[in-house]
């Protein structure tokens, strides 16, 4: 597998296009952060305001999974069409249309008043990241060609991936209620935008042919049948409408698979799938999704419920732990050239996996102070997980494509999240009462990330 370094990278990914704004290192990695944050400020401000939105929305328990995974479900099922578009296209002008479809779509979110249409409104929210996210890898490897600038551009943007994890509960908890916090967020999706209008240099590597649509829909497709199938178990997994759903989704990776292999431009190359370091960095974006997002996207609502913590509280609560995350993943370029990104993943993955096993029997308790030494210890592993995988993810593609290695590892960490989401709220739900299932679903996160330290460990580089 080639490495993406400055004497590989054709002409086309390090030199602008004659006529384009010239390329601005600092502020290419200023802009692309910074929309990184609000869009990952977007997709967490919902974890402390879930029982309020909810209540707003007359939302039934079985149904509150909607309203979390909504999100995670447009970046999973367009992230890779979007890092291909980018590649293609422009990664300049799809990161700007992410960013001001972000901003509309936040802000519309706020007018929503029933589920459906507030799924809606997340999905299409979801969507617009995709575009911002896979693309923003695109532009900052384009600004930064060195190995040094780009180890240095891809910690800081991983960094602010925890930064807006952190931000986002705490700034949803402190406004007057959830629709206020929409209404800001949008705003400020707009204003990164429109910054990013005279600042950002345009840069492709065009493979020519057709946007693959009929990927992207069966694709979304398969998604879509796997979240409902997670959320429906809930109240029985050997019901017929479940097995129904999840033999759908299998049947629909499998005609994803054949288009993508028939297809010229397919929103993923296949053959990437033959290299431990592009499977590494999928498994360790899935398991991310899995164990990490997808308990810490419901612990928040578990903990207003069972220890009646307001929401103002729980973000303060959960800032010990994204906090944290954001210092680490500033710092996990430090450990470059000593330790493996690979193995950075295997350890953040065993940091979680204690720090979960610690907080069992917290909410039986009733006692928040039992839950900081696994939120410090999380913090830690979830800053080496989101430091080491944006690295990691452009060097397991080809040079020319940071694009769609962006987008690949992303699309497996938000399939992870929808399914880890629904997992979670099943689990946590049908175990009798909520203490009892909020242990059941801290046993399967830690479970999932042994499975992940293992996965990333053994997909070694053959010699």
């Amino acid at each position: 597998m080639p490495r993406l370094d400055s004497a590989a990278a054709p002409a086309a990914v390090r030199t602008a296009t004659p006529g384009d704004t010239p390329v601005r290192p600092r502020a290419t990695l200023a802009l692309t952060s910074a929309a990184t944050a609000v869009a990952l400020m977007t997709y967490t401000a919902p974890m402390v305001t879930l029982p309020d939105t909810a209540r707003a929305l007359h939302t039934p328990l079985s149904a509150q999974a909607w309203l979390l995974n909504g999100a995670p479900l447009g970046l999973a099922a367009l992230l890779l069409v979007a890092g291909s578009l980018a590649d293609d296209h422009g990664r300049r002008r799809i990161f700007l249309a992410g960013t001001l479809g972000l901003g509309l779509t936040t802000a519309l979110g706020a007018l929503t008043t029933s589920t459906w249409q507030f799924t809606l409104a997340r999905i299409a929210q979801g969507a617009a990241s995709a575009a911002l996210l896979a693309s923003a890898l695109g532009l900052i490897v384009h600004a930064f060609p060195s190995p040094r600038g780009r180890l240095h551009a891809t910690g800081v943007w991983g960094a602010f991936v925890s930064g807006g994890i952190a931000v986002g509960p705490l700034l949803a908890g402190a406004l007057p209620n959830w629709r206020v916090g929409y209404v800001v967020l949008g705003a400020a999706a707009l204003v990164v935008a429109a910054l990013g209008t005279r600042a950002l240099a345009e840069s492709r590597a065009p493979r020519g042919g057709r946007p693959d649509a009929l990927g992207a829909l069966t694709f979304g497709l398969a998604l879509v049948a796997l979240v409902a199938a997670l959320t429906l178990g809930r109240d029985g997994w050997l019901r017929a409408p479940v097995g129904l759903l999840f033999a759908a989704a299998v049947v629909l990776v499998a005609g994803f698979v054949a288009v993508e292999r028939r297809t010229g431009t397919p929103m993923i190359d296949l053959g990437l799938l033959r290299h431990p370091r592009f499977l590494a960095s999928s498994a360790g974006g899935l398991f991310t999704g899995l164990a990490v997002i997808g308990l810490f996207s419901f612990l928040p609502a578990l903990l207003q419920q069972a220890l009646g913590l307001s929401a103002l509280a729980t973000a303060w609560l959960f800032l010990l732990w994204s906090g944290l995350s954001f210092a680490v993943a500033l710092q996990v370029k430090h450990l470059a050239g000593r330790i493996a990104p690979r193995t950075q993943l295997a350890v953040g993955f065993a940091l979680h996996t204690v720090a979960v096993v610690t907080m069992l029997g917290a909410l039986g308790s009733g006692s928040w102070p039992r839950l900081l030494p696994g939120l410090i210890l999380g913090g830690l592993g979830s800053g080496l997980l989101n430091g080491a995988l944006p690295l990691l993810a452009v060097e397991s593609v080809p040079p020319g494509r940071a694009a769609m290695g962006s987008g690949a590892q992303q699309t497996f960490r938000y399939i992870g999240s929808c399914a880890g989401v629904a997992l979670t709220i099943a689990v946590a739900t049908s175990a009798g009462s909520l203490t009892r299932g909020a242990d059941v679903a801290l046993l399967v996160s830690a479970g999932l990330a042994v499975a992940g330290a293992v996965s990333v460990l053994a997909l070694r580089e053959r010699a």
